[in-house]
């Protein structure tokens, strides 16, 4: 029997603010791609999307699970760096407002799982530092191979890990990113590496799931397994509350 959505966990994922155009309208909206709202529903769990205005940390005693989502360039300026030619398009109101939730949700070791640029924030809300133009490191664009095409990548996962009892030693991803992460943060342990060694995936110590990754797992519809662990995680939570 299905269960009713009052006993499935509430995953809160954080949006976007942007200029958009719909109908006759052409104005800043809170958005998110689709795929992560049916990835979420598909996995069990009931989306409550979270704008980048009026951020209140106390929200989050409401859900059972949180995605820090993708999207533009984290801000150089959040870790002390001058910005590349090639870092564009930042948010830093969107940076902020994600930092406050991923540092509340982490202090109340609500299950978090940060995508692609959430990794990224993850990363730069503990202190670590940013690779802002994957290709200078790696010198090649496969990571993000064309615009608004997915990458496929190889990655190596550490064993006794989170991402590890997911997917075993290995795994192939959807990625789309020209960022990554730098100096890593201390207690975030690189728990999955590329072939050409950009960090793929990171878990914080000490909590029960708080999992980055930074390719796109709502991507893959077929591979729902890691936000399906999300879910479970917060379905143990919401039993508890």
């Amino acid at each position: 029997m299905a269960s009713n959505a009052s006993e499935r966990p509430r995953i809160g994922i954080t949006t976007y603010l942007e200029p958009i155009i719909w109908g006759v309208w052409h104005r800043d909206a809170a958005l998110l791609p689709r795929v992560y709202l049916d990835s979420v529903v598909a996995a069990g769990g009931v989306p409550v999307l979270l704008p980048p205005v009026g951020t209140d940390a106390s929200i989050l005693d409401l859900l059972d699970g949180l995605i820090i989502a993708g999207g533009c360039d984290v801000d150089p300026a959040s870790y002390a760096a001058e910005p590349h030619p090639e870092t564009v398009d930042t948010r830093p109101g969107r940076d902020e407002h994600e930092a406050i939730l991923i540092r509340a949700a982490l202090d109340a070791d609500l299950p978090l799982l940060a995508i692609c640029r959430g990794l990224q924030m993850l990363n730069v809300t503990l202190g670590g530092t940013l690779q802002q133009h994957l290709p200078d490191a790696v010198a090649h664009d496969e990571h993000r191979p064309s615009p608004a095409i997915f990458g496929r990548t190889e990655v190596k996962i550490e064993p006794d890990t989170k991402v590890g009892s997911i997917f075993g030693e290995q795994t192939t991803v959807h990625c789309y990113h020209h960022q990554a992460l730098d100096r890593v943060a201390d207690g975030l342990r690189v728990t999955a590496r590329a072939g050409d060694g950009t960090v793929e995936a990171a878990e914080v110590d000490g909590s029960d799931f708080a999992v980055g990754v930074q390719w796109h797992p709502e991507e893959n519809p077929e591979d729902l397994r890691l936000i399906a662990a999300l879910v479970a995680e917060g379905k143990k939570r919401s039993t508890r509350r």
